[in-house]
C-alpha cells in the first residue's frame, strides 16, 4: 500500500495508524470510530489525536497517502516511457491496492469538501502524468489539458463508485481484490479500444463544436 516510515524495520506508530485508518475507513466508511482505528493500529485514541490533531486531520493524511500511491503507480504507465509494460505490471499487482481503492470509494460516498479536495488532487496528478505522456510521445496533446484530465478522472472514479461491490455498511476487503481483478479484466480492453481506436470515424462533430465555441475553424 505504498511506502511507510520505519525504524529498525518496524512501522512507526504514525505509519501504523495511517495504514490501519485507510483499511478501517475502506471497510466501514470514513465515519468509523477513532477507537476502532486505534485498536487496529495497537495504539490509543489519544495517540491518534497527538499525531493528526483530529479526525479530519487523520482523513486528510489518508487522502495524501492515497494520492501518493496513485501518483507512484499511474505515472509510469503514461509518462516516462513505461508504456504497456508498466500498465501490465500495475494490473498484475492490483489486488494489493484494495484498501486504497476501497478508501477512495468511501471518501466519494461520504461527499463534502474533503471528497472534492481528493478528486481535485487526482485531477492535478492526472494533468501532470498526461503531460509526461505527451512528452514521451504516447499521449496526444490536448486543447484543454485540465478539462481532459478532469473528465478522465471523474469517469474512472464514477465507474468504480457505480460498481462498488458492497453498497451496505461494511466493505469486505478480503473480497475486494478478486472484484478488482474481475473489474479490470472487464474494462481494460474496451477502454484501450476507445483510447486507441476512437469511437467516431471522423472529427466533424468536434470541429463543429470547436467552431461554435470559438467562431473559428479548428486547426488540423
Amino acid at each position: 500500500m505504498g511506502s511507510a516510515q520505519a525504524v529498525g524495520g518496524e512501522l512507526t506508530a504514525r505509519a501504523r495508524i495511517l495504514h490501519a485508518a485507510v483499511r478501517r475507513f475502506a471497510a466501514d466508511g470514513v465515519a468509523a470510530p477513532l477507537r476502532t482505528v486505534a485498536a487496529d493500529a495497537g495504539v490509543s485514541a489519544a495517540l491518534i489525536l497527538h499525531h493528526f490533531g483530529s479526525r479530519d486531520g487523520l482523513r486528510e493524511a489518508c487522502d495524501a497517502h492515497v494520492l501518493t500511491v496513485a501518483r507512484e503507480n499511474k505515472a509510469p504507465v503514461l509518462g516516462g516511457g513505461g508504456g504497456a509494460g508498466a500498465m501490465l505490471t500495475q494490473l498484475a499487482q492490483i489486488e494489493g491496492y484494495a484498501p486504497v481503492v476501497g478508501y477512495v470509494l468511501r471518501r466519494l460516498q461520504a461527499g463534502g469538501p474533503l471528497a472534492t479536495q481528493l478528486v481535485d488532487g487526482f485531477v492535478s496528478d492526472a494533468v501532470e502524468y498526461l503531460r509526461q505522456g505527451e512528452a514521451a510521445g504516447v499521449v496526444r496533446p490536448s486543447r484543454n489539458p485540465e478539462a481532459r484530465a478532469r473528465v478522465l478522472t471523474e469517469q474512472a472514479l464514477g465507474a468504480l463508485l457505480l460498481q462498488l461491490p458492497a453498497q451496505q455498511e461494511h466493505l469486505d476487503l478480503d473480497e475486494l481484490p478478486g472484484w478488482l481483478r474481475a473489474y479490470s479484466e472487464r474494462i481494460v480492453g474496451p477502454l484501450l479500444e476507445v483510447y486507441t481506436e476512437p469511437l467516431l470515424t471522423d472529427r466533424s462533430l468536434l470541429d463543429s463544436y470547436v467552431e461554435s465555441r470559438t467562431g473559428q475553424a479548428p486547426e488540423r
